[in-house]
């Protein structure tokens, strides 16, 4: 897939070594690339340039990218990538609940960095009519913005792990992920096992025949995917 030539992005990190093959690997890539050490720069560089997406790290000294993540929210939905090296549960939800549109934790491969991001400006560009922040799989949807599944309108509640797990796999459906990804994903330190569990748990939330699904299915030999067609 080719990255449109209007893809602008802006990498904040105060790590500069990072920072600089960020820069150069997406540049590469095809996308045009800012890059700030720390809140103060971004925002002077959003005050004189547009971005499509946002490369966040969560661990900056001052205005943190959390706390920088709660203020853009008040004034734009620009989508955010949180990157850190924390790899705790509670911090992943606070991205989540604070804005963030998607999460990856330190040490991470470019090529699945270059996948969400592609991913988050495909869903964020209006003029495109197949995008859209909601997914849907029978009577149910989900929110991709904001974490919610619903069956028929209803809220169905959803446990923070398992809003992680589903919202991995909505970001990218029909796309395999292993159990050690998923794992990964969650963080926390969580075996496989784990995984299993929490998909079984979403499988009775979302009305998936365990003995038979339909939606969240198992590839064999890899892992799962979410199949909403």
């Amino acid at each position: 897939m080719n990255t449109p030539s209007s893809s602008h992005l802006l990498v904040i990190d105060d790590d500069s070594r990072l920072r600089s093959l960020l820069v150069q690997f997406l540049t590469d890539q095809g996308f045009r690339v800012h890059s700030a050490a720390n809140a103060a720069e971004a925002r002077s560089h959003m005050a004189c340039h547009s971005f499509d997406a946002l490369i966040l790290d969560v661990m900056m000294p001052g205005e943190t990218g959390i706390e920088l993540t709660q203020s853009l929210r008040k004034t734009t939905r620009v989508p955010i990538l949180l990157l850190t090296a924390r790899d705790q549960l509670d911090d992943k939800v606070t991205g989540f609940d604070t804005g963030a549109d998607d999460y990856l934790t330190k040490p991470f491969e470019p090529l699945e960095l270059l996948a969400r991001l592609r991913s988050l400006i495909r869903r964020s560009n209006p003029g495109n009519p197949e995008v859209s922040n909601e997914i849907f799989f029978g009577d149910f949807s989900f929110d991709l913005q904001n974490g919610r599944l619903k069956n028929k309108g209803d809220l169905v509640y959803l446990a923070s792990t398992e809003m992680i797990l589903l919202k991995t796999l909505a970001q990218t459906p029909n796309h395999p992920f292993s159990r050690d990804e998923l794992a990964q994903r969650i963080g926390h330190r969580v075996s496989e096992r784990t995984v299993d569990v929490q998909i079984t748990r979403l499988r009775k939330k979302i009305g998936d025949d365990p003995r038979n699904p339909k939606v969240l299915q198992t590839i064999r030999h890899i892992g799962y995917a979410l199949c909403p067609d």
